[in-house]
């Protein structure tokens, strides 16, 4: 692991104003507040990762929620009171697989931990109506790319959505990967294998409201995917 590298991308992170559009927003939504969280001091700023720095799983989403990472800012975290967000949904399954300490992610300094896992998504502000623009999502690449390259232990990542599943994808093409020919398309479970100086790439669904409560994503199929990731991460 590399503390240090992972300390300073975090404050880079915070610190970005790189997308006028996003900041506006997000200070937008911090000031306005809703009404459920309207006593909360809201982050209101870019999201840093969040997780193991020794992490061999990296799990990437698409970006934090307005009033979920852009209220507490920590990835995937606090984005419902009735356990049915994202944040939830996923740390319900982690904490089943051993990766999580708890089985729900409220808020920064709830207690939470994560085992050989890493949070982190391709777009650090919260997007209005949830869609980044191809400029933005380009503008924050830099900011995973330098977390791949100081998670040392990295070995395998999954992708929450087709467009996580498509910068991750572009961003290795970049570097040099062995991207297999026809180029690989998103899938629930997908894997795609870089060659071996690149962490193996593995898709699932993106656990929103949208997919878990129509059934398109449900728990058991959600942990069929990270039992998945968790295999391809210890090199099995």
């Amino acid at each position: 692991m590399d503390m240090q590298k992972l300390e300073a991308i975090n404050q880079a992170v915070v610190e970005c104003t790189a997308c006028p559009r996003l900041i506006s927003y997000c200070r937008e939504v911090a000031h306005t507040k809703k009404r459920a969280y309207r006593d909360d001091d809201y982050w209101g700023k870019p999201v840093p990762g969040f997780g193991d720095p020794a992490a061999s799983l990296l799990i990437v989403g698409l970006a934090p929620a307005a009033h979920g990472a852009n209220r507490t800012g920590r990835m995937f975290t606090g984005d419902g009171t009735d356990g049915m967000g994202s944040a939830d949904f996923l740390a319900r399954v982690l904490h089943r697989f051993g990766i999580a300490s708890q089985p729900t992610s409220l808020q920064r300094g709830d207690g939470l931990t994560l085992h050989d896992a890493y949070l982190s998504s391709i777009v650090r502000c919260a997007p209005p109506a949830n869609r980044p623009t191809r400029d933005e999502i380009a503008n924050c690449a830099q900011h995973l790319q330098r977390e791949i390259q100081a998670l040392l232990s990295l070995r395998a990542i999954l992708t929450l959505g087709k467009l996580a599943f498509d910068q991750v994808l572009r961003a290795f093409g970049e570097r040099g990967a062995a991207i297999p020919r026809p180029r690989p398309k998103f899938a629930h479970g997908v894997v795609v294998h870089l060659g071996d100086d690149f962490p193996v790439l593995v898709g699932s669904y993106h656990p929103s409201r949208q997919n878990t409560q129509t059934g398109r994503l449900t728990e058991s199929m959600f942990g069929e995917v990270i039992e998945l990731a968790q295999t391809l991460a210890k090199g099995q």
